[in-house]
Formats: structure tokens, sequence, C-alpha cells
């Protein structure tokens, strides 16, 4: 493993130095530094401290572990391999991802999962543990996002205008749901138990990767919210 001091590093160069690395990375002390594993694949990337924004954009199988908070964009539009935070995150991440998977101990800003999308055997997963900002899952055409409010602790688990423009993918929600206000071309109802089934696999992965209890967290109430139409906007544009 070779093993990088990104203190007083600029973006680039910390880039450059990734790359030019054979077999996997650990950087300490990082602070801000975007782009961080952007586009790279079959290397596993281990990070102390706070990458900037844009961490494992566009990555193509390669996993990415953050012993710290992240910023904004984590895993734009990536396309396989799995990015672990064990902290929270900032605003958009999962934008537009199409395949791979994020697993966020924390938070999660606003627009988490905007535009995410899949594509055959390609199925993006994003687990949020604790809450999330306003617009989340916007304009979801694919994939599945989990939010499972831990640490919520009677606030609310998610922002306003959750599932705006939703039309693919899958929204688990832990709790009934009561409190959100979902807009006119999604549906939310109780999970089920074929939904259940789903559900715990991607309970116990992030379970595994930070060390919370599975049982406690199934043990409540689950809301599903799916899209009601692949084409949620065609009645404002055409006539009839």
């Amino acid at each position: 493993m070779t093993v990088l001091d990104a203190n007083g590093l600029d973006f680039r160069t910390l880039g450059e130095r990734v790359r030019a690395a054979e077999g996997d990375v650990e950087i300490n002390n990082c602070c801000g530094q975007r782009f961080i594993g952007a586009g790279m694949s079959a290397r596993n990337i281990r990070i102390d401290g706070i990458p900037g924004n844009a961490l494992g954009a566009y990555l193509d199988g390669a996993e990415i572990t953050v012993h710290g908070n992240a910023q904004d964009a984590v895993g734009d539009t990536m396309n396989d391999g799995r990015i672990v935070i064990h902290g929270s995150v900032g605003d958009a991440v999962g934008y537009a991802m199409r395949g791979g998977s994020i697993f966020v101990r924390g938070n999660a800003g606003y627009r988490a999962g905007i535009h995410m999308k899949e594509y055959r055997d390609k199925v993006p997963l994003m687990v949020i543990g604790g809450c999330t900002g306003s617009f989340l899952g916007e304009y979801q055409a694919g994939g599945v996002i989990v939010v499972l409010g831990i640490g919520a602790n009677g606030r609310r688990t998610v922002g306003n205008f959750s599932c705006t423009g939703m039309h693919g993918g899958k929204l688990f929600l832990r709790g009934d749901g009561r409190d959100v206000l979902f807009p006119a071309q999604v549906t939310a109802r109780p999970a089920e138990e074929a939904d259940m089934a789903e559900l715990r696999k991607y309970v116990a992965e992030y379970c595994s990767l930070f060390g919370a209890e599975a049982g406690e967290i199934l043990a409540s109430p689950f809301t599903v919210v799916t899209p009601d139409s692949k084409n949620p906007y065609k009645r404002m544009y055409v006539s009839n």
C-alpha cells in the first residue's frame, strides 16, 4: 500500500500522486482536496480527513473509504464500485450515479440522489444512515435510496420536496412517512414482506460497515416510495 500525506498538497498534485501509486492507497491529513479517485477502477483508497467536492466522481470500480466527513457531489456520475463515508456528506451525493453503491454513516445535505438512474444490470444503491435535506431523490430515474433516520431524535428524517419529479427507482424511508409531503406523481405505502426482504440486505451491509444493529433498525416500520408514471410531466407539455 502507498501512503500519501496530503498536508499542504493542492488537489492536482494529490490526484497525480494517487494515480501514479501502485496498488492500494492511504491518504492522511486530507483537507478539502477535490476529485480524489475520479474515474478510478480496481483500487482501494482509504482517506483520513475531509476530502473536497466530487470525491469518486465517475468512479468505475474502485472502493473509497473515508474516515471523516465529505463535501458535496460525492460519487457524481459514478459507474461502479463503492464509497463508504464514516461521517456525513454535503449536497448532491450520488448525483446522476448509474452504478455502484454509496454508504453514509451520518447525514446528507440537499438533493441526495438527484438524477440517479439505472441501465440493464446496473442498479445504483445509496444508503444514508441519518437524515437528509430537501429535494431527496429529485428527478430520480432508477436505483435505490435508503434513509434510516438514525439519530433523528424527533426531527424530520427528510426535508421538503422529496421525490419531486421522480420517474423511476425506489426509496425506502424508515418510519411511517406521515410527516412527509410527497408529490402527486409518486406512491408512498407501507413496506410489505417482499420489500423488507430486499431491504434487509441493504441494512445488513450498512450494519457490517458501521457496527449498527440490524434488528433494531428493521424493527421500525418502513415506507416505500415509487413513481406512478415514467413520464410525470407529460400532461404539462401536451394538450391531450
